[in-house]
């Protein structure tokens, strides 16, 4: 077994894919109208459904707002350089919510941004600072 797909219901499709394909660099995988049932389906991630989780955003025509509720978490994104992702983010209009950080009670390095819907996605540092200013100096070196 895997986990295949995340669902979640969206107001304004074009926003959206907009956010996660541009702003978080995901690409769009397929996407189909369903007139009988008024929805659109639309499938974003970072490779083939196949082998990757995806996320499913569901547009029901003529619907715009939803009530997340509490018992709602997060989508979580592991990202090389996530001081440059935020600033790409907020550069390009996104909302950086929390800025990156370690997290509370730990050292992970973590910071959240919100897509147009108001859905929380956590972003989290995958290489160290040290990894991060090896991989810098190396360059240099061979500049």
């Amino acid at each position: 077994m895997r986990l295949l797909h995340t669902m979640l219901r969206v107001g304004n499709l074009e926003q959206s894919l907009n956010f996660y394909c541009t702003f978080l660099g995901m690409k769009l995988l397929r996407q189909k109208e369903y007139p009988g049932g008024k929805f659109t389906l639309a499938f974003v991630g970072y490779g083939d459904e196949s082998e990757n989780s995806v996320l499913e955003l569901t547009y029901n025509w003529g619907k715009e707002d939803y009530t997340l509720g509490d018992a709602y978490g997060h989508i979580a994104i592991g990202v090389d350089d996530i001081y440059a992702t935020c600033e790409q983010i907020r550069t390009q209009g996104g909302k950086v919510t929390r800025d990156p950080g370690p997290m509370k009670h730990g050292s992970t390095v973590i910071a959240f941004v919100e897509d147009p819907d108001g859905y929380k996605v956590e972003l989290i540092q995958l290489k160290t600072h040290s990894e991060m200013e090896s991989e810098k100096a190396a360059e240099i070196a061979s500049a």
